[in-house]
Parts: structure tokens; sequence; C-alpha cells
């Protein structure tokens, strides 16, 4: 299929067909597709778990509000923010870095390039992503706030900010990821409505994990799978050409 074949086949499906059960090595294939989605400086600040045992079943139909989308699916895949990584995430891109450097990298310019990236991924980035009690979000948005009297600067600082960007970075994941799925004839359904304190408790998260979304994953049962035509803003009330 194209591109926009895929986008018109990707539904939000709300009723699976329990007699077709999916491929999990597949469901795996397109989550290793989903890491290829863009994301903020590329710290990667997700995690992918995805669910094949049936005994969670009742309990995420529990979390997810009874919800048939998730009590008819056949495998679920729960995205998860990790900012509580951003020192190991960020060590292991500057790593890369200064090889992909020393490999690809004109001589002259070498050193010059691997002290602007770990003075990005060794000094920035842990700056940008530390937490205290959100004191040292308070503390970067004045440091910005006067740095914007002078020059333009990103004003997106503070802790919630932060957390907003890992949770933007996680969400272009799973749209690869159902994009993916969609490319091998296969369902979702992204679900925001769910009990995030019980999803953590289930799969033994630390209190810094955050719930991005639960997607659950099979095949649509007939007309009964999706709730009739999609519906969309007309185009031209959300497309501004300047």
């Amino acid at each position: 299929m194209s591109l926009k074949d895929l986008l018109e086949y990707r539904r939000s499906v709300r009723v699976y067909d329990n007699e077709k059960p999916i491929d999990t090595d597949k469901v795996r294939d397109c989550l290793e597709q989903a890491i290829l989605a863009p994301n903020s400086s590329n710290l990667q600040l997700w995690e992918f778990i995805h669910i094949t045992d049936k005994s969670y079943k009742d309990a995420i139909t529990d979390a997810c509000l009874g919800q048939t989308a998730a009590s008819t699916a056949d495998q679920w895949v729960v995205f998860v923010t990790r900012q509580d990584l951003h020192r190991k995430r960020a060590q292991f891109v500057l790593n890369f870095e200064k090889g992909n450097i020393d490999r690809n990298s004109p001589v002259a310019r070498k050193a010059k390039r691997i002290a602007v990236r770990e003075t990005y991924y060794g000094k920035l980035m842990p700056f940008l992503y530390s937490r205290c009690f959100r004191l040292m979000g308070v503390f970067r948005w004045l440091l910005v706030t006067v740095m914007g009297w002078f020059r333009p600067v990103v004003r997106e600082v503070t802790e919630t900010h932060m957390r907003g960007v890992a949770h933007k970075s996680c969400a272009l994941a799973a749209q690869t990821f159902m994009l993916a799925m969609a490319e091998k004839g296969y369902d979702t359904c992204p679900m925001e409505g769910f009990d995030s304190r019980r999803v953590k408790r289930l799969l033994n998260l630390p209190n810094s994990a955050k719930i991005n979304m639960i997607i659950s994953c099979g095949i649509r049962k007939g007309n009964e799978g999706i709730w009739g035509e999609r519906c969309r803003v007309p185009f031209d009330e959300v497309y501004k050409r300047i």
C-alpha cells in the first residue's frame, strides 16, 4: 500500500475478531520500525512493553476502563516515556556520535564536532532534563527569560515542558508503529482512557515512568470493528497558508 492507502486504512478499531490471532513476531517487527521515528535530540526516551500473555487480559481491560478495544484485542503495546533515563540515553548517543564523527567527518573538523557533541549531550541535555521538585525547571525558566531579552531562545524548559517533549517523541513512535501495523494488514487502537497507576503497578514500572498510551492490536471484526465513517474537520479550516 502507498502511504495514502495506509493512512486511509488505519482506523481506531474498537472490536477485534478473536478468531483471527496476529503474529507476535510481526508485531515486534513493527516495534523495531517504530524506533526509526523522529524524536527530540535523538534521546529516545521511550520504552515499548509488548504484552502477549493472555493472563494479563483481564487486568489490562480493567485498567483501560473496560473498553472493548482492550477486551477483544489479541495483543497490547504500552508506550512508556522514560525521562528518568535521560543521562544513560544521552551518554549512549554521545558515544555513538564520537564514533560517527570519527568515521565520517573530515580530519580537520573532528575535534570541533566532538567538542560540540560533548557539550550538547554531556552538559546541556542533562541540565534540561534534570528534575528537583520543580526547582530546576524554575531556574531554567528564569535563565531563558533573561536570555530572551537579548536574543531568541527556546522558552519551553520547565519540568512540565520537558515531560511534554518526552511524550511528543513517544507519540511519534506510536504513530510509526500503527502505520507499520497497517502495512501488515493489522489493526490498532490508541487508548488514552486508562488508570495509569494500575498499569504501572501491573507492569512493575517505576513511578518516574509515565504511560504515553496503550495500543491494542488485532484484526478488526468486519464492520463492527470501526464506528462508521471517519470524521475530520474540513481541511480549509485547519490549513493556513502565508
